[in-house]
């Protein structure tokens, strides 16, 4: 009986199937920062935030490293809105803020 048990939980008939991996927050994080870098030829530092715009696309926030300086607090990074579609094609992109490494939020 146990045999007959394991029998069918290995069968290649009962294995899992795989489902296309979903595009949630994480896909749009990375997408907007790769596609805002082949753009803008400055690297991303990091993503401030994410967000399901009206369209079912994504409104992501990236952080953008725009002068380096020394020392590095010094240095001038940039938030940009880069807005995907449901797709996660970039539609659209804007800088929103200019500030130093160093500035603390207002």
């Amino acid at each position: 009986m146990a045999d007959q048990r394991s029998a069918r939980a290995t069968s290649p008939t009962r294995a899992r199937k795989k489902t296309a991996p979903k595009k949630g927050p994480e896909h749009a994080a990375r997408t907007a920062c790769q596609s805002l870098e082949g753009l803008i030829g400055h690297r991303a530092e990091g993503v401030s935030a994410v967000w399901r715009s009206d369209d079912d696309g994504w409104c992501v926030v990236v952080d953008v490293l725009e002068v380096p300086r020394i020392p590095d607090t010094t240095s001038l990074l940039a938030s940009y809105e880069v807005q995907l579609d449901k797709a996660g094609e970039l539609r659209e992109y804007r800088r929103v803020r200019r500030y130093r490494r160093g500035a603390a939020d207002e």
